[in-house]
């Protein structure tokens, strides 16, 4: 193991230890036992690329930042994950190795971001499934970036204020085609935007504030999940990879989302104090 990946292994073990004592939650054993879990990866820390593997098979491979995986449909189980420093696999000696169980049935989103104060982190959003009334679109906004408290605007309105990292906000409206915008919370200061957003109906629009403030990198990220219309005719969950499930089930995903998620944040913090220190 070279010095680079030495320091970011040290930096990590921490996290893989705190990650080997999540424990299933008993919810998880409620679902048969081969329903798929539908899973997406938002990573949203400027900056740093990495390499992600599953079971010896490379499943994120030069992972960017702003970059936003489509659901994945996963057999519930075991996986050994390993993630690289970008280019340093699978050959080189991985920065992480951990086994982590995937439950059944699960649908969410696992963000790497940075908390209001900068520092890399890691949440896990249970994405909202639930029907939608016929003729409205759910938004949902996600504060992901190293920013204040925000308001978010549409149509010039404010719809959602004083949103703090790393919180969301969910709120129903007629479908269809919407400005919005970004503010500092209580100001008409833009941070970001606008930029029109898609509202289809049935679906769960999902927007990620990201980035940074003091580093002027602040964007925007979608994420679409459909088939929750409540009038007939609705597409299928499925058809979108979007899979229904209870807020419990998707509370179990946390397993998966925690163990591969404290491991990224180590390494993602461990690449940005090393640049710090070098």
């Amino acid at each position: 193991m070279n010095s680079r990946s030495r320091k970011i292994a040290s930096v990590t073990a921490g996290a893989c230890a705190l990650s080997l004592a999540v424990a299933v939650p008993a919810s998880a054993d409620n679902h048969t036992q081969g329903e798929k879990a539908s899973v997406s990866v938002f990573h949203g820390v400027p900056g740093l690329t990495v390499d992600v593997y599953a079971n010896g098979n490379e499943l994120l491979p030069d992972f960017e930042p702003g970059t936003l995986t489509e659901p994945q449909s996963l057999d519930p189980g075991t996986y050994d994950i390993e993630i690289f420093a970008d280019g340093e696999g699978p050959d080189g000696d991985p920065a992480i190795q951990e086994s982590v169980e995937v439950p059944a049935g699960a649908n969410a989103t696992l963000a790497a971001h940075l908390s209001a104060e900068g520092d890399p982190m890691l949440t896990t959003f249970v994405n909202d499934t639930s029907d939608v009334p016929a003729g409205q679109s759910r938004l949902t906004v996600r504060h992901v970036a190293a920013a204040p408290a925000v308001d978010v605007r549409a149509g010039g309105e404010p719809v959602i204020e004083g949103l703090t990292n790393p919180n969301e906000e969910s709120l129903e409206v007629p479908a269809g085609t919407v400005s919005a915008d970004v503010v500092l919370a209580g100001t008409d200061t833009v941070a970001i935007g606008p930029a029109d957003l898609e509202l289809g109906e049935g679906a769960n629009t999902v927007v990620y504030a990201w980035g940074s403030a003091e580093d002027e990198n602040l964007a925007l990220k979608t994420q679409t999940i459909s088939g929750m219309a409540s009038a007939p005719g609705g597409v299928d969950a499925g058809e979108s990879g979007a899979m229904a499930a209870d807020n419990e089930s998707a509370t179990a995903w946390l397993t998966w989302g925690t163990a591969g998620a404290v491991a990224v944040a180590g390494l993602l913090a461990a690449r940005r104090r090393y640049a710090r220190d070098n």
